[in-house]
């Protein structure tokens, strides 16, 4: 019995919205707090509050949802100390294990088992002086790396990380997904959206030269649902 506790915003089924997972079923568990205030950031919500509650007690709920894919997110989900125990519990019970993390935290202490989905911050974040470039290190083959694109000074500077550090072959895929507009929040000023079809445009036409291919993606799940949805 493990009486390490965790801050948890919510916990739900959905679809995997994001990353080469996308498309499948899968419960979420979205941990309380962040440490960085990203432009788009469109997880407000789980900055503050929050429900205190065991490692027992998140396990057994997310057994009781039934299914193999576990997403642990937040907020930022490793700045919790009981998110390792957490982690490593689903993956004994042979869930599959996404981490969705930013690039500001120390991946290293993630379950070898977990697979790590770093989103690496960009200059339009507002927060690209966080990223903590030693994770680089620690990526596996099954882990991915996310970019989020708010124009085309992120796509280049994206594309530089990419071919500088060789992305394509330290991990198993290099994702750009672009950006969705988002309305000002409490503590954020929010930002423009950028055009799929331009995103498109440049990695069609102005692909990284080395360091592996680039995948697109979207955020299927506010395709699916109401952007502002929670629980989705």
């Amino acid at each position: 019995m493990s009486r390490q506790r965790l801050r948890i915003t919510e916990i739900f089924r959905s679809i995997q919205g994001e990353s080469t997972w996308a498309g499948c079923p899968c419960v979420f568990v979205r941990l309380t707090g962040c440490h960085l205030r990203c432009t788009y950031c469109d997880t407000e919500y789980a900055f503050t509050e929050g429900t205190w509650r065991t490692v027992d007690d998140v396990v057994a709920e997310v057994r009781g949802m039934g299914g193999d894919l576990v997403e642990i997110t937040g907020g930022e989900p490793l700045l919790q100390p009981a998110v390792g125990p957490l982690i490593s519990r689903l993956c004994d019970l042979g869930r599959t294990v996404l981490v969705e993390t930013s690039g500001a935290s120390d991946i290293s202490r993630c379950d070898a088992r977990a697979i790590r989905i770093m989103d690496l911050k960009t200059p339009g974040s507002g927060e690209v002086d966080r990223n903590l470039w030693s994770n680089l290190d620690h990526l596996s083959q099954h882990d991915e790396v996310k970019f989020v694109i708010t124009d085309r000074a992120d796509y280049v500077w994206a594309k530089s990380i990419i071919e500088k550090h060789r992305l394509g072959e330290r991990c198993r895929a290099v994702l750009m997904s672009p950006v969705f507009e988002q309305p000002p929040g409490d503590e954020i000023g929010g930002c423009a959206g950028l055009d799929p079809a331009q995103l498109a445009e440049w990695i069609l036409h102005d692909p990284p030269a080395a360091g592996g291919p680039v995948r697109m993606q979207s955020q299927l799940h506010k395709l699916i649902w109401d952007p502002r949805a929670q629980g989705v």
